[in-house]
């Protein structure tokens, strides 16, 4: 639901409220047969005005239907227990997060509703839904939008080494011979199944960085520590990477990019030009010329160093066209604290080379897992409201998918297809 559609909603959903817990207060407060013919249906149901101007007026209805169902349920004469209820709690929050009340001229009050420039909340506090208070809006990139949750997997990628692969498989032909003819190799043979071990659920609007460290603390927690860990290129930080790396995690994963004008253009000279003397506390440019400034200082709470060259230093040097473009014509720098700032170096600089490349590659296999959950499983659709549920339902699904591959290691089966044709299903039916 849009905005507009989410406020009609949410009336109609504490009207539904009211009359089935209190219909003869409710008859008391409003015109029923007015009321029951505007939210009647679903709002989403029917369509939307297609002009900008009835929408308008739509909006301001919603706005004073609203206002209307609170003002009556936070009246001093109306029981407690009317503004307790779920629907009508949320009522007043949509209303205060989608309209703005003020007074005219005449002292009259007039609702209105919110535009860009009045603000809104942000998207983890703000309302999505009426029936499901976890849900949130999120986007990916420019095409796409969801309102929901967002899962994290992590599975098993473990492979066996040429070497131990090829004398397993050696036995294990050993072991069928000895059996005899129509024995048939013991269950448990071939390439051992990835399982999943983490299932991190949370609202949709909580980025992929923040999942990190709980999900490596919960499989430290359960017994199932990586050594290595591969991850997607939005879940690491200069701070987790070392941070896992104190915990016995190497987390193999693009780490971000140095991202100043000079990098992003890929032109002049970025950080990794300037060599830095730690313990004297000062930066030398290309050029040869040392920083003038070392300030300490917290950015978004994290410890960070600002880098400052004089204006003197740089206003008659040869390369600063290719090293700045602030108007005071002088260098800045920030950076992280050394172990950090190192860490993130050498993860920037080992991921340009075919080995790690060719490693990384192996993370490629949690994707198969995410279509088999989608496929299988239905994962991306939440068949229960908020979050406790939704992580249940993901719990269960990764499960399935766990006994599912177990079943096809153990009894040497490949997975099938999920989708079969009619007469693949006679000649099942035929044969079972």
């Amino acid at each position: 639901m849009n905005r507009l559609e989410l406020a009609g909603e949410s009336v109609r959903a504490a009207l539904e409220a009211f009359a089935t817990v209190a219909p003869s207060w409710l008859a008391g407060q409003i015109d029923v047969t007015e009321f029951a013919e505007r939210y009647g249906p679903r709002i989403d149901g029917w369509r939307m005005p297609s002009s900008q101007t009835k929408r308008d007026r739509l909006a301001q209805v919603f706005g004073q239907d609203a206002l209307a169902l609170c003002r009556a349920a936070w009246a001093a004469d109306t029981p407690a227990w009317i503004r307790e209820i779920e629907a009508v709690v949320l009522l007043r929050q949509v209303l205060v997060q989608t309209y703005l009340i003020r007074s005219d001229a005449r002292g009259r009050q007039v609702i209105r509703k919110r535009d860009a420039d009045d603000g809104v909340p942000p998207g983890q506090l703000r309302l999505a839904s009426p029936y499901d208070t976890d849900a949130r809006w999120a986007a990916k990139g420019e095409d796409l939008f969801w309102l929901g949750y967002k899962v994290h997997l992590t599975e098993t990628c473990g492979t066996l080494p040429e070497a131990e692969a090829e004398a397993e498989a050696e036995a294990e032909a050993e072991a069928e011979a000895e059996a005899g003819a129509g024995a048939g190799a013991g269950a448990g043979a071939g390439v051992k199944p990835n399982l999943i071990t983490d299932v991190h659920t949370t609202d949709a609007t909580v980025p992929d960085v923040k999942a990190t460290a709980p999900i490596q603390h919960k499989l430290a927690g359960h017994g199932v520590k990586p050594a290595e860990h591969y991850l997607d290129s939005g879940y690491p930080s200069a701070d987790l990477v070392t941070d896992a790396l104190k915990q016995g995690i190497r987390m193999v994963t693009p780490a971000l990019l140095d991202r100043s004008a000079q990098a992003r253009a890929a032109e002049g000279f970025d950080k990794s030009a300037f060599t830095i003397d730690w313990k004297n506390r000062e930066v030398r440019c290309p050029a040869g010329r040392t920083s003038s400034h070392w300030n300490p200082v917290k950015q978004h709470g994290k410890d960070a160093i600002v880098i400052t060259f004089s204006v003197l230093t740089c206003r008659d040097c040869p390369f600063q066209q290719q090293c700045t473009t602030s108007k005071p014509g002088r260098r800045m720098l920030t950076l992280r604290p050394r172990e950090l700032h190192e860490n993130l170096a050498r993860a920037r600089a080992e991921q340009k080379t075919d080995t790690w490349k060719n490693k990384y590659a192996l993370r490629a296999g949690v994707e198969g897992t995410v279509n088999q959950a989608l496929d299988i499983t239905g994962i991306r659709q939440a068949r229960y409201r908020g979050l406790p549920k939704v992580r249940l339902q993901h719990a269960f699904s990764a499960t399935a998918l766990n006994i599912i591959r177990l079943d096809a290691y153990w009894t040497e089966n490949p997975l099938r297809r999920t989708r079969t044709s009619r007469l693949e299903r006679l000649a099942y039916q035929l044969t079972a």
